[in-house]
């Protein structure tokens, strides 16, 4: 069905690899059109209780395959078109979803490629992985989103400093900045993979879209506006079945069996 990604549903999980491993999954146009091709599949499907990104071979993923960069002769690129139809109607569709989702980072995180990692709701990556923002080196600036993401994460005087210097950021530092949830031994990351994901997609899918769609407009609320987005959200949350099963559960002293309904 795709060329350049694999979109995969086991169960209750949808997996996209981005599958351009001997490009480190750099993203062309095809790789643009089928990435949005499957976050709309995974939309649609109301079965569905968490979502993985992963990057196949060594990488996660570079960003912009710059092959296509290339502007004809006499002509200057548009690279705000790039970015309109391309990243910007990916990360739109992504934060659209109502489920959790996963940014399983294996190795180098590059531009645009840790701009989709970081746009995630988890980020659990292998200790070898680095999180560069290189724009700068060419004339340009990060996109992606990495310019309201970086400063919210690990403060403006760091933002400014991986950005304008363009210094790769390891794993293990990102995780102590509070850039991405957590890192792992290389060795542990495909167990620990497993153990999120099955934990995210076993735990209440309602209240856990409301928890993500409330933190992301938390950015632009004010106090007033959130806790009144917070009576509105846990009365949706207070008329599921996961919190009835959620109390029923606490009652009788077991672990609740959660449906993400």
């Amino acid at each position: 069905m795709f060329e350049t990604i694999e979109l995969n549903i086991s169960g209750a999980v949808a997996t996209i690899t981005l599958n351009r491993p001997e490009r480190l999954n750099a993203f062309n146009k095809t790789m643009h059109r089928e990435f949005q091709q499957a976050l709309e599949t995974v939309a649609n499907n109301d079965f569905l209780r968490a979502m993985v990104i992963a990057g196949a071979g060594r990488g996660f993923c570079a960003g912009q395959d710059l092959g296509e960069r290339q502007p004809e002769k006499g002509k200057k690129p548009d690279l705000g078109e790039t970015l309109e139809v391309g990243y910007n109607k990916s990360l739109r569709l992504l934060h659209a979803l109502k489920i959790p989702v996963i940014a399983a980072v294996n190795g180098v995180a590059a531009g645009a490629g840790a701009g989709i990692a970081l746009n995630c709701d988890l980020v659990l990556a292998k200790k070898s992985a680095r999180f560069i923002q290189a724009f700068s080196n060419i004339g340009l600036i990060p996109d992606s989103g990495m310019t309201w993401h970086l400063p919210r994460l690990i403060g403006s005087a760091r933002a400014r400093a991986i950005t304008m210097l363009g210094i790769p950021v390891d794993a293990e530092t990102a995780e102590q900045w509070g850039m991405i949830y957590r890192c792992v031994d290389d060795a542990d990351f495909d167990q620990a993979l497993t153990e999120l994901v099955d934990n995210v997609a076993n735990r209440p899918t309602i209240a856990l879209g409301l928890i993500k769609d409330a933190m992301q407009k938390s950015w632009n609320n004010s106090l007033d506006e959130q806790l009144d987005l917070e009576r509105d959200y846990q009365r949706i949350a207070g008329l599921t079945l996961d919190f009835a099963e959620g109390v029923t559960a606490f009652s009788e002293k077991r672990p609740p069996v959660f449906e993400g309904r």
